[in-house]
């Protein structure tokens, strides 16, 4: 009886760490669900959930998750997580800013669903992190998820890691996360409330999925530009005309590649002698360049316009830098 509770017990740990090491969307929703059905669990009790797993996964790693996240919920303003008891939320979008707001109304006490369009995370373009940042995310113990977060000068993480660090932490909390589902639209509650209540719900694709028929009384938009919620002023800041070109290279983490120093952000008056050599070598001429390393080597730089008209990326301007500029570009 013993050995068996050990082999249960060892394989609720293998589990965890299969869930914790997930590299992609799809990858980490199944290894919780999968850690979810062997210790009998089930993720829509969204109000005990989290402490029901703390109690069943009596793992030294697991532990010193726990003890990050028991610390960020007890801040004063979660007022133990029943700050929001009873209400309701739907978050549009699964990107870093859809996912952190989930996880702060869930330790306020709601019920949170996410939905997202895609199923991947695929966003390899790094972010600098500013310091109250990392400070924030170390709180929600993105290091237990990701161990490079952040160590030692590094200040950067790329889109797709985050939403990893941040989905997994989501999920522990409770927080129902449902992809390959798309919002279309709100559906408002019907005039006649007499024979039974219904609330706010969203029209989705496919129709008939059971967030159809979820009711909330809050609803945030996280869906970036595509800003699918109606109803809303928006404002756009458009500042002088620049061309920014990003690019992404395997990072295959050879010798070579770890001595290569990273830019975190240059500009042509304070190092010319830098752009000149870089002109001279390869004919492009750059205002600006930050080179990050991370899963890839991530190149965000900003070319001279003559530069990119002499080169045939730009095959003709017109209204010079006004908003209409016109570009043709080459495939």
């Amino acid at each position: 009886m013993e050995e068996r509770k050990q082999e249960t017990t060892n394989q609720a740990h293998v589990l965890f760490d299969r869930f914790v090491q997930a590299t992609t969307c799809k990858g980490t929703l199944r290894a919780f669900q999968e850690l979810c059905d062997h210790l009998e669990l089930k993720p829509k009790d969204y109000r005990s959930f989290y402490h029901k797993l703390k109690s069943k996964l009596n793992y030294w790693k697991a532990k010193a998750l726990w003890a990050k996240l028991d610390k960020r919920g007890s801040h004063k303003d979660y007022k133990k997580g029943k700050a929001c008891t009873n209400t309701k939320c739907l978050i549009i979008g699964a990107g870093p800013c859809g996912l952190r707001t989930a996880i702060d109304l869930s330790l306020l006490g709601a019920k949170v669903v996410v939905i997202e369009k895609r199923d991947a995370f695929s966003r390899n373009n790094v972010l600098h992190l500013w310091p109250f940042t990392i400070h924030d995310l170390r709180g929600l113990g993105a290091k237990k998820f990701y161990g490079k977060f952040c160590a030692g000068a590094i200040d950067h993480i790329s889109i797709r890691q985050l939403q990893l660090i941040l989905l997994k932490v989501a999920l522990i909390l409770g927080i129902e996360i449902h992809v390959n589902v798309e919002f279309q639209g709100l559906v408002q509650p019907p005039e006649d409330q007499e024979n039974e209540r219904i609330g706010w719900r969203a029209l989705v694709h496919p129709k008939t999925h059971p967030v159809s028929e979820y009711e909330f009384e809050v609803i945030i938009g996280g869906d970036g530009r595509r800003n699918t919620l109606e109803g809303f002023r928006r404002k756009e800041f458009r500042g002088k005309l620049a061309i920014a070109i990003t690019a992404n290279f395997i990072n295959r983490n050879t010798t070579a590649e770890a001595k290569v120093e990273e830019i975190s952000g240059v500009a042509f008056i304070f190092n010319q002698k830098f752009f000149q050599e870089l002109r001279e070598a390869t004919g492009i001429d750059l205002e600006n360049i930050v080179y990050y390393k991370d899963d890839t080597h991530y190149f965000v730089m900003t070319a001279k316009k003559q530069s990119l008209l002499d080169k045939g990326v730009i095959l003709h301007v017109s209204n010079g830098f006004l908003s209409g500029t016109i570009f043709c570009w080459t495939s």
